[in-house]
C-alpha cells in the first residue's frame, strides 16, 4: 500500500469523523470513547501473545440508522498518511510494535486474510503488545473490511519513524478519504489538548516511500 510521511508538532490523538478539517481532533483518554464496550478480545501471533480486541462506541449508534448492516467498504491497499505526534520522550518501542506487526502477518497469511469494523465513527480494532498499541479506527457510516498486511506495513513504517530522533513520541496514518486511521502510540497514553493550529511540515524520513502532505493538528 501506498502511505506518505510528516511530522507535525502535535500530541497524540484521535480524530472525529470526516475529513482533516480545523477542530477535527478530539480528545482522547484511555478509553476510545465515553461507555465503550468491548464487544470480543482474542490473541494472536505464532505465539498467540499480541491481544486483539474489537470496540463498540454506543454513542455513535444512532450514525447506523437507515444503512444496511452488509454493506462493507474494502479499504485494503488505500493511501494513508503519515503524521507524526511532537514532541520527544515516551513513545512506543519499535520493537514491540514490530511484535504486533508480525503477529498480524501471521494471521492474515495463515487464517484470516482481513478483518471487518462496524459501521459509525470511531470504531476500533485495537492490538496490544508490551509498550506499544496500534489502533484502526473507522469513521465511515459503513462497515470497514482491512487488511492484516496493510495494518502490519503501517506499525512497522510509523513505530521506527515517529520517534525521538523525529521530536514525535508516535503517530497515524490517515486514509487519503478520512474515512479511517491507523494510530500507533505507547500503550495508555494521556489524553490530547484540543486546541488546533496550522503547523508547516518538516522534512519525512530519507526512507519515505512518497512525498509529503500536511494537514490541521491539535497543538500542545
Amino acid at each position: 500500500m501506498k502511505f506518505t510521511g510528516t511530522v507535525l508538532a502535535v500530541a497524540s490523538l484521535l480524530l472525529v469523523k470526516g475529513s482533516p478539517a480545523p477542530g477535527s481532533f478530539m480528545k482522547r483518554d484511555q478509553e476510545v470513547c465515553p461507555g465503550q464496550v468491548t464487544v470480543s478480545e482474542t490473541f494472536i501471533g505464532e505465539n498467540s501473545d499480541v491481544k486483539i480486541a474489537h470496540v463498540f462506541c454506543p454513542e455513535n449508534e444512532d450514525s447506523k440508522r437507515g444503512l444496511s448492516a452488509r454493506q462493507t467498504v474494502d479499504v485494503c491497499d488505500d493511501a494513508c498518511t503519515t503524521y507524526c505526534f511532537n514532541p520527544s520522550g515516551g513513545g512506543p518501542d519499535p520493537n514491540d510494535c514490530h511484535v504486533i506487526a508480525d503477529a498480524m502477518r501471521f494471521e492474515g497469511q495463515n487464517f484470516n486474510e482481513s478483518f471487518t469494523i462496524d459501521t459509525g465513527a470511531t470504531n476500533t480494532v485495537s492490538a496490544s503488545y508490551g509498550s506499544c498499541t496500534a489502533k484502526f479506527i473507522n469513521q465511515n457510516k459503513f462497515q470497514q473490511s482491512y487488511c492484516y498486511n496493510d495494518f502490519a506495513a503501517v506499525v512497522d513504517w510509523v513505530a521506527p519513524n515517529c520517534q525521538s530522533t523525529q521530536n514525535a513520541h508516535g503517530g497515524l496514518c490517515l486514509a487519503d478519504d478520512g474515512t479511517w486511521f491507523i494510530q500507533v502510540q505507547t500503550t495508555d497514553t494521556p489524553a490530547a489538548p484540543t486546541t488546533t493550529s496550522e503547523p508547516a511540515p518538516t522534512s519525512a524520513p530519507t526512507s519515505a516511500p512518497s512525498t509529503i502532505s500536511a494537514t490541521t493538528s491539535a497543538t500542545e
